[in-house]
């Protein structure tokens, strides 16, 4: 492939391409471990949270990578909104949408402590029954729950995503960052 490359952590290359490998790529698909969506081919997460099977469990699937820039946040919660709604769930994804926006804001929070242009990846995966949103991030600190004080004007997007998932976690993702993933029933 031509263009001139810019390589992160192991596992994650930006690539600059000129027209006639765009074309390549989009013919023979990407070639990294993390692989953009081409169609309906979802790349499955770094993880499978709390033992959860991606493949057998999850028949809806949805990826969106972003830059770590404040602009993601609403980005990735409205693409959840419709998202939601593109998968006929008859409630707004009020919820959804929180965890999104708190894993989400957290994850650019992390990358950004970094320094760089690291990109943010978002999972969402459905059973019908059940959303798990996954984010993963380059910063290999795991998140850990703030005690903030009434005057605080952030600091509480982890204790949001315990009150509104049924279950969350967090794993680091050798050979770089973590995965950050809720779990709650669907909207």
């Amino acid at each position: 492939m031509s263009g001139s490359s810019r390589t992160y952590p192991p596992h994650v290359t930006i690539t600059a391409l000129d027209a006639a490998a765009a074309r390549t790529l989009a013919r023979t698909g990407p070639q990294s471990p993390l692989p953009r969506a081409t169609g309906t081919d979802v790349p499955l997460p770094p993880i499978s949270p709390a033992g959860i099977s991606v493949l057998a469990q999850w028949p809806l699937r949805d990826f969106l990578e972003l830059g770590a820039l404040p602009s993601a946040v609403p980005c990735a919660r409205l693409h959840a909104k419709h998202l939601i709604r593109e998968w006929g769930f008859r409630a707004p994804g009020g919820n959804t949408e929180i965890l999104v926006s708190e894993l989400v804001t957290n994850a650019i929070h992390a990358s950004g402590a970094l320094g760089g242009a690291w990109p943010v990846r978002l999972w969402l995966l459905s059973d019908r029954s059940r959303l798990l949103v996954i984010v993963w991030d380059v910063s290999p600190e795991l998140p850990v729950r703030a005690d903030v004080g009434l005057d605080a004007e952030s600091g509480r997007g982890l204790l949001l995503v315990e009150m509104i998932s049924d279950q969350w976690g967090t794993v680091a993702t050798p050979p770089c960052g973590k995965t950050v993933w809720a779990l709650t029933a669907t909207p």
